[in-house]
């Protein structure tokens, strides 16, 4: 296991809870391998730093753009808040490193990578919230999450692909892309779905993912490749 001693001069906080700090780490399938752990799973404390990092984001957005109406403020919010930005935040500071997971875990790359290590950043804000208080937090959240607002404003990454998809096809077709699910599996804690998106009757592309919201994003991002929109 590596020394969280690191992480902290890496990310400039100290705990004082070190317990604190290795429980945001550690996965429920590590815990399934060593069962005298010192700590719980992380999932209570990913419970609580996604409303304090909700929170963090509404508040500095609500400041810092007096003139923005609250959709734009609701999809800029969005936008930093997601699996995939909050990953990649995670990777940049290192977390990937520090993640306490079973030997199965450990293999699993890609997506379900992705949804660990988001999920791990929010334990942290968690944890970084019961040591050090909303402050800490914010400020935390300020340097290493808000400054990739311009980025997402300027990238339009606030538009998710499936809104972009209805506004090309109203646009240029004058029609209402509609999603079915195509096919659904697997148990309940670790369902897949299969979803198309469709142009009238025509199947343009399909997706898959573990909730119906994300695979419809993938259907639409797949769309939108496919009519070089």
């Amino acid at each position: 296991m590596k020394e969280f001693s690191e992480l902290e001069k890496k990310v400039s906080v100290k705990f004082k809870n070190k317990d604190l700090l290795t429980q945001a780490f550690c996965h429920r399938s590590y815990l399934n391998e060593n069962p005298r752990f010192k700590t719980e799973n992380n999932e209570r404390l990913e419970f609580l730093g996604d409303a304090v990092l909700e929170l963090a984001v509404t508040e500095e957005l609500y400041k810092k753009y007096p003139s923005k109406t609250e959709g734009e403020l609701t999809n800029w919010r969005a936008a930093l808040v997601n699996a995939k930005m909050l990953s990649e935040m995670a990777r940049k500071l290192g977390f990937n490193d520090y993640l306490l997971l079973s030997h199965g875990e450990e293999k699993e790359l890609g997506k379900a990578r992705q949804y660990i290590l988001a999920n791990t950043f929010e334990s942290f804000i968690g944890a970084l919230y019961l040591d050090k208080g909303y402050k800490s937090c914010l400020e935390f959240i300020k340097k290493n999450l808000l400054v990739e607002l311009p980025r997402i404003i300027e990238e339009k990454l606030f538009r998710d692909s499936k809104s972009l998809f209805q506004e090309k096809a109203q646009e240029k077709l004058g029609i209402t892309p509609n999603y079915k699910v195509l096919k659904e599996e697997g148990p309940d804690h670790a369902r897949n779905f299969k979803i198309g998106v469709f142009l009238d009757k025509d199947l343009v592309a399909e997706g898959e993912g573990s909730s119906k919201q994300e695979a419809e994003l993938e259907a639409a991002r797949k769309a939108l490749e496919i009519k070089s929109w």
